[in-house]
């Protein structure tokens, strides 16, 4: 009973720990961190080498949470790898990965063996055991982060051949690094137990790969069946997670009845099993949405939990003796990277620059990595602490500057297509209309009564603008960064596109990337183009949908919709950005506000806060309010 009560606590005050680590970790996105960097941290800080929060008998009883933690890790990787992504650019993807983990794991494997009598820990270990130790570092050093270049690419929203190498790359490489590993691993476990490697060892090894696919396959299928039930989306999630972590638990078993048995020590590699599991269901069933959705959802809490408890385990004291070691074989992956990467790009004749920053997008290293890292310490006790200290050193450096150093050559190659910074607003309030029809000549004069300048931008070549005099109209030629200059489309506020999605998306790539619009508007045509819109934060209006949910508006409440929709006279709504700096701290109870003025909403930084009579406003904020004209433009005055 003891001994549960101690486990509780110690689990209590990990999930403590863990939550203060997930908020506290958002800082380092300010300062251009990766978040996991920030859970390790705050674990190294929180663990028995600092603060001692989470102690060392507390990081031994939580060795279950690396295990589920791996599991899902190895899920994540095999999700990534969909094969309908990279077959375009197959040939280049190909050849990079196999320059990549040819380089990096024997020029790797090569150099360490030779300076090992320079490393502490490996000097006095005899050449079988120096070599193990060497083809083991040598495999974790292939490994890559999917994870953190995605966020890169999304951040960018990156796209061109040389993202699209990279990506793939970074995919299969990190898939390939696992059954590397598998090899590496058991081939080391043969020579650190001095038992010959002889062609029954070959075999073994044959026989556990095959193994380790087959079960793969068959966690794959049990899955699947579990995810097509109908039933609970949390429910589903712990039983992935639980599988996930019953193979672990499956090849320890096997492990031990095989060397009891027959005295041989079989071993299926839990990450690769787990990792052909979710190639399978992305690749090869009708449950890879639903699959990745749970693993996106649930991804943010698993890696706190992982990392956070990583950081706690790393000894501090190893690190200080071993830094300038960790930064020698930082230095040696840097190079094999670069030699790997520059071999493959003059084999498939890629352009000379590819040629000079194709390594960039392979620095970073996480879960992956970690989680190898995690299972050699965890297999040779002897050396594994200054092994796994040594090593989470390195990553710790990749981790750091691989990003920074990633999103320096998606510039370097122009494939960048970030938001552009918004405007500040010039006190006029300018909108472009892309179409010309009936709506949209409606819509200029709706604006047009409400103080707009209103322009409308037409690739109909035979009007007559001039006959248009509620607004001004523009024939173009196209959506070019040209056009939207010689349409001022800098100083507008709100961009509205009534053409086909098609035209559309030109628009909205153009106006997001070059013009900074506060707000994207966008008609609709076909639903499948929705999500394209909503990522780059564009406003959507269907016009099957639209109708419906305004009757049904219209039903619940008529007078506020009537009001919102401009239907009440003299009334109307506007949002105002708070610019006057008399306004910033100002409770919203204290505005003195017109009778007849409501504020509907208060939006911050992208997001709706929940406001009440004393939520504080702050430069920058977007008030929505709802009054009569008059009072409006009185608030309008005090605003601005």
């Amino acid at each position: 009973m003891e001994n549960i009560n101690s486990f509780l606590i110690i689990i209590i005050a990990f999930i403590i720990v863990a939550t203060a680590s997930g908020n506290i970790a958002k800082l380092f996105i300010k300062i251009k961190l990766p978040l996991i960097t920030g859970f390790l941290v705050i674990g190294i800080i929180a663990g028995p080498y600092v603060t001692n929060l989470i102690s060392l008998e507390a990081v031994n009883s939580l060795k279950f949470i690396h295990d589920i933690a791996l599991a899902f890790i190895a899920f994540a990787a095999g999700s990534e790898l969909y094969l309908k992504d990279i077959r375009s650019k197959f040939t280049s993807i190909t050849w990079m990965t196999l320059g990549q983990i040819v380089a990096t794991f024997f020029i790797s494997s090569f150099i360490i063996f030779h300076i090992s009598d320079y490393i502490p820990f490996m000097a006095n270990l005899n050449n079988a055991t120096k070599f193990a130790i060497s083809i083991l570092i040598g495999a974790i050093f292939v490994a890559r982060s999917p994870a953190s270049a995605i966020a890169v690419i999304n951040e960018l929203r990156a796209k061109g051949p040389f993202t699209k190498i990279a990506i793939g790359t970074i995919i299969v490489k990190d898939f390939l690094a696992i059954i590397l590993f598998t090899i590496t691993f058991s081939v080391s476990s043969t020579l650190i137990s001095n038992v010959d490697f002889n062609i029954t060892t070959i075999i073994l090894l044959f026989f556990e790969l095959v193994l380790s696919f087959f079960f793969g396959f068959l966690i794959g299928k049990l899955i699947t069946l579990f995810i097509q039930f109908q039933s609970n989306e949390t429910l589903k999630t712990l039983i992935i997670l639980l599988v996930g972590w019953g193979v672990y638990g499956f090849t320890y078993l096997i492990r031990d009845i095989s060397v009891n048995a027959i005295g041989i020590k079989i071993h299926f590699e839990p990450l690769l099993i787990n990792i052909i599991a979710a190639f399978y269901i992305t690749n090869y069933s009708k449950n890879r949405q639903e699959f990745t959705k749970i693993i996106e959802e649930v991804g943010i809490f698993v890696y706190i939990s992982f990392f956070t408890l990583t950081g706690a385990s790393i000894a501090l004291d190893i690190i200080k003796d071993f830094w300038f070691i960790a930064l020698i074989l930082f230095l040696i992956r840097l190079f094999t990277l670069f030699v790997g990467s520059f071999i493959a790009s003059s084999v498939v004749k890629e352009l000379a620059l590819y040629k000079k920053i194709g390594w960039m997008p392979f620095v970073t290293q996480a879960g992956v990595a970690l989680g190898l890292v995690t299972m050699v310490s965890k297999a040779f006790p002897d050396w594994g602490a200054e092994f796994e200290a040594i090593i989470v050193a390195v990553i710790i450096m990749n981790l750091l500057l691989g990003p920074p150093i990633f999103k320096a050559s998606i510039f370097k190659v122009k494939e960048n297509h970030d938001k552009a910074e918004t405007k500040t607003f010039d006190g006029i309030r300018d909108a472009i209309i892309f179409g010309l029809e009936n709506q949209s000549l409606a819509l200029a004069k709706q604006l047009k009564e409400h103080s707009w300048n209103v322009k409308i931008a037409t690739m109909m070549q035979d009007i007559d603008a001039e006959s248009y005099t509620q607004c001004e109209v523009i024939p173009i030629t196209d959506y070019s960064l040209e056009t939207f200059k010689k349409l001022e489309a800098f100083k507008a506020e709100a961009i509205i596109c009534m053409q086909t999605d098609e035209e559309n998306i030109q628009i909205c790539e153009t106006a997001y990337e070059n013009c900074g619009t506060k707000d994207l508007i966008v008609r609709l045509q076909e639903h499948k183009n929705y999500e394209y819109f909503q990522k780059i934060g564009a406003l959507v209006v269907e016009p099957d949908t639209s109708i419906v949910n305004l009757l049904f508006h219209f039903v619940r409440s008529p007078i506020a919709t009537s009001i919102l929709l401009g239907m009440e006279e003299n009334h109307d709504t506007i949002d105002l950005e708070v610019i006057n700096p008399d306004l910033q701290g100002i409770a919203l109870r204290d505005l003195r506000l017109p009778n007849d003025t409501l504020i509907l909403s208060v939006k911050r930084d992208g997001s709706n806060v929940i406001s009440h009579g004393y939520t504080r406003l702050r430069l920058g904020d977007f008030v929505t309010m709802v009054g009569s004209e008059e009072s409006l433009q009185k608030v309008k005055l005090k605003f601005e």
